[in-house]
Formats: structure tokens, sequence, C-alpha cells
């Protein structure tokens, strides 16, 4: 509640406990066991902030913090805290809200790229080991110098092909990039888009400066729908961090301002510490510590302030601690270690404290003016003056529709040419050139083919002719030298006969000499006649 332009949060026996506005972006932890009223801390905190026209982020993991927009009601318990705080006639009122959600569904949506959310992140959200997620970085370096947009898991996953088929010409630049690392990456996206997370990366990308808005001089508070969200633990912690990385990247340096930019409520906090490399953790205390000044403030919400490391917790400096339950060693030691976070209070003893506290009381220390831790004090924690618990699912689309048109924008989805598309296009290049490639391959040995039978026809008709030449001129040799033979013998018997009484030896003998020479000449001439005739034959 404002009260005297001033962040009224609790009440002890000493008096109104305020919030420091100046102080507000020093980061707070609301911690207490499950049932213990955490909750309605934090709804009671952001509600005043909203009052005081700061805008907030918050997770509603059951859908209780979606009654915020709505008016509040009296009730017998707010009568009772009005009489022991003095209060006459609370203004009840909701605050400003816009919702929003990762997968769309109960709020708009709220994406971000592959890019933006960068390689450290991704391997975290993926559950890379080391070398996977040096593989992971050469896949986003190269990216970069080839100027393909990571928008999409889709781009990703082709970056990732393609750069696994080429790994030859970059291994001598950034290493080796062994397949199995590749595939280990590939099948850990699967596993991410059978979760749903897939739909956290997209265009239109989330603006952060969306988050800081007012209407009416009052802060919106922006509600994230986490009921789903929560089921992928490393999706919701991952998107939140994101968040503050983004925030901390886009804000320009303000210093300490009479109250916040922003303040942002991190609920189950102890899931972004859970198995983070050290090298993140690192980054996220850079962040914590430095955010500061960029005029935004961070709050936790966890069980016990042993979830958070020391060197962030040391960083917190407004605390509202509710009630741990002591059951085990184990217990009892985090109970102790959250009593000294404590300024002390010499009028009882913290440990002892923590464990008495009701329902809606916390042990509460605030920062003073110059910086300071106060005395831990115990108090009863302000009631809310907007609704407690969800509201239904026709007053949130009432008020998704009444969203600016910025807001809605985020809506319509689009993909735009990216990595995806330019692979995809070279990929299909390259197969249209391999196949042109291989057509006229194929022409050309083809072609060679013809060429050489025809030559091999051309010489096989002529080796043809010669053999069949030989052979016919052969037969056709002995076949006319037979006929001229028996034609010699005809006309030597003839002339024998004739002139049988007048002719003597010589005479005969140049007569038969005379009659060879003629046959034989007749034998080459016939010869030659049939073979070029049956020849003509053969082989036309």
């Amino acid at each position: 509640m404002l009260l005297d332009n001033k962040l009224y949060v609790a009440h002890s026996e000493e008096g109104p406990i305020y919030l420091n506005a100046k102080m507000a972006n020093r980061h707070g932890l609301i911690a207490g066991a499950t049932g213990t009223g955490k909750t309605v801390t934090l709804q009671v905190l952001a509600e005043t902030f909203s009052q005081a026209g700061v805008p907030c982020f918050m997770a509603d993991m059951k859908g209780d913090l979606s009654g915020i927009s709505q008016t509040g009601k009296l009730s017998s318990f707010i009568e009772k805290r009005c009489a022991e705080f003095g209060i006459e006639n609370p203004q009840f009122e909701g605050c400003p809200v816009r919702f929003f959600d990762v997968f769309g569904e109960q709020g708009h949506a709220m994406r971000t790229t592959v890019s933006a959310i960068g390689p450290m992140l991704l391997a975290r959200l993926l559950e890379l080991n080391e070398v996977q997620s040096g593989v992971l970085n050469v896949v986003f370096r190269i990216a970069d110098e080839n100027n393909l947009l990571l928008i999409d898991i889709k781009d990703l996953r082709i970056m990732l092909d393609f750069v696994s088929k080429n790994a030859a010409q970059y291994t001598t630049t950034y290493g080796n990039i062994s397949s199995a690392s590749v595939g280990a990456i590939q099948r850990a996206i699967l596993t991410l888009e059978a979760q749903g997370g897939d739909k956290f990366f997209g265009e239109p990308a989330f603006d952060v400066t969306d988050l800081l808005a007012e209407e009416g001089g009052r802060g919106v508070m922006n509600v994230l729908a986490a009921d789903k969200l929560m089921l992928q633990p490393k999706l919701y912690s991952t998107f939140l961090l994101w968040l503050m990385t983004e925030l901390y990247a886009r804000l320009p340096e303000v210093g300490d301002l009479d109250k916040p930019k922003l303040v942002f409520f991190f609920d189950e906090a102890h899931m972004l510490f859970t198995d983070t490399p050290k090298a993140l953790a690192d980054k996220i205390e850079q962040i914590i510590r430095l955010i500061r000044s960029k005029g935004v403030g961070i709050y936790f919400i966890t069980q016990s302030p042993t979830d958070i490391p020391e060197d962030i917790l040391g960083q917190l400096g407004n605390r509202i601690q509710h009630a741990l339950r002591a059951f085990t060693p184990k217990d009892q030691k985090a109970v102790k270690a959250a009593a000294e976070t404590f300024r002390a209070n010499p009028a009882f003893k913290t440990a002892d404290a923590i464990m008495e506290l009701s329902t809606g009381e916390a042990l509460v220390s605030l920062l003073d003016e110059k910086g300071a831790p106060s005395v831990v004090q115990r108090a009863r924690i302000m009631f809310p003056l907007s609704s407690i618990g969800a509201i239904t699912e026709g007053q949130r689309l009432d008020i998704n529709r009444s969203a600016p048109r910025n807001i809605l924008e985020y809506d319509s989805y689009f993909d735009r040419e990216s990595a995806y598309e330019v692979l995809t296009a070279q990929y299909a290049q390259a197969e249209k050139d391999a196949q042109e490639a291989e057509r006229k391959e194929q022409e050309e040995r083809e072609k060679e083919a013809k060429q050489q039978s025809g030559k091999s026809a051309s010489a096989g008709k002529g080796i043809r002719r010669t053999i069949i030449g030989t052979m016919i001129g052969a037969v056709a040799t002995s076949f006319a030298r037979s006929i001229g033979t028996q034609t010699a013998k005809a006309i030597t018997q003839g002339a024998k006969s004739k002139k049988t009484t007048t002719s003597s030896k010589s005479k005969s003998t140049k007569s038969s000499t005379i009659v060879k020479k003629a046959a034989t000449t007749a034998t080459n001439t016939a010869v030659r006649t049939i073979t070029n005739e049956v020849l003509k034959g053969l082989l036309k």
C-alpha cells in the first residue's frame, strides 16, 4: 500500500514498516516454507510498486497472481488487520496487468531468437557438456561470419547440419568438430521440441523495454503464466535469466533513482542456480551486481536463503523471511543460516522466531536511506488491495484483448528469411548444379561411346571385308582355276584331234603353252570378277 507516498509493506509492534523506494533497486529476498505466505507477500510488494508508478515482472506459478488485476474485497481477516494496523476504509483496487505466456496460450507470446539467447544460455537449456558447448559456440561463430540469422529451432538445426558437412573446412580454424557432438546437440534439440520449448524461439522477438510501461500513472504488472512452464525447470530458469541479461544489455546506466524503473520478481529462484556451470554462475552474479545501476531491482523468492549462492545472497539488501520448519538436522542448519543473514534484534532470538512465525508473519529487514540493513523486526505483512486468487478464463481473455497494439503484435508469428531459407536454397542450387553436371557428363559419355562405336564398326567392316575377300578370293581362285584347267584340257584335246596327222611334237608343245597362258589369263579375270561381285553382295 502506498501511504503518504511511502511503500507500506508490513507492520510491527513499533508501527508501519516502509520499503525505501530509493533502495528498492538494491534487490531483495522473500523466503519461507510452502504455505507461509510468500505469494501474498509478493503480491503486496508488486501492487505497492504499481501504485508508486513502478512496473513489475513476475512469474505466476499456480495462477494465483492473476487476481492482482481485479479489485479486492473486504473480508473478516482484512477487517482484523485494519484494526491492528489502524487503517480505516482501505481503497481496494486492481492493477493494470498484461499477461504473457511462452507457449502463447494464456497470454501474449513471449519469444526470443536463437541468436539473442546466445550459445551460453542455450547450452544450459539443452544441458550440453563442455565439449558440446564448445561445438555450439563454433556454430554461432560461423553463422555470424556468414551473415546467417539464427532465429528459430529449424535455423539452428540446419546450421548444425551445414557445419557438420563442412567440418574439415573449419577444423584448422576452430578445432575439431565431431559428428558425435553435433548429433548429441541435435538430439537435445529434439527433446526441447518435445517439451514445447521450440515455441520460445521465433519472431516477433519480445522487446524487454515493453515491460517498462505505465497506465494512468500506475506501473503495469507483467504477469507470466508459468504453471506449464514450471514443468520444464531448465526452460523456466533459462528464460528468466535471458530476460535479466537482456534488461542489463538494453537499458542505459541511470545510477540510483528516486524509485526503480522496473522490479523483477524471480519465483522458485533455486532453479536458477541448480546445475549451473561456473562460467554462467559468474555471469549471473555480475548481472545482479551491476543491473541495479540500470534502475532494475531483482527480488528472489525461494524456500530458504541457502538456495541462493553466498556471493549473490550478500547483494540482497531487502529481506522478508517467512517461517521455516526444522524437523531434521539439515532443516535446523538451514534455519540457523537464515538467522545469521539478519542484523540481530536484542528483543528476540532470530533463529527461534523463524520457527514460530505464523502464516502472514515474517522477519523483515529493509535498507535505510544510507543503504544499511535495519535491525530485523517481527512483523505482519500488509494485506493486498487487489483480489487474492485466480481469475476466470473470460476475465483473462478480456484483459488480453484490451492490450495495446505493440503487445498484440506478439500474437502474430512470422518467419522471415534466415539461415534455414538461405541454406535450403543453397542446398537446392547445389543439387540442381550436380544434376546438370551429371547430365552433361552423361551426354559426353554417350557421344564418346557413339563415336567409338562408329570407329569400331568401320574397323570391323574393313576387317570383315578383308577376311571375306580373302576367303572368297581363295574359293574363287580355286573355282576359276578348275574351270581354266578344264577349258585348257578341252582346247588341247580339240586341237590334238584336228591336227593328229600334220602336227609334230614341237608344235603340239607350243600349242599347249599358248593354251595354258590363255587359261591362266581367263582364270585371273574370272577370280577378280567373282570376288568383286560376291563382296558387293555380302557387304551391302
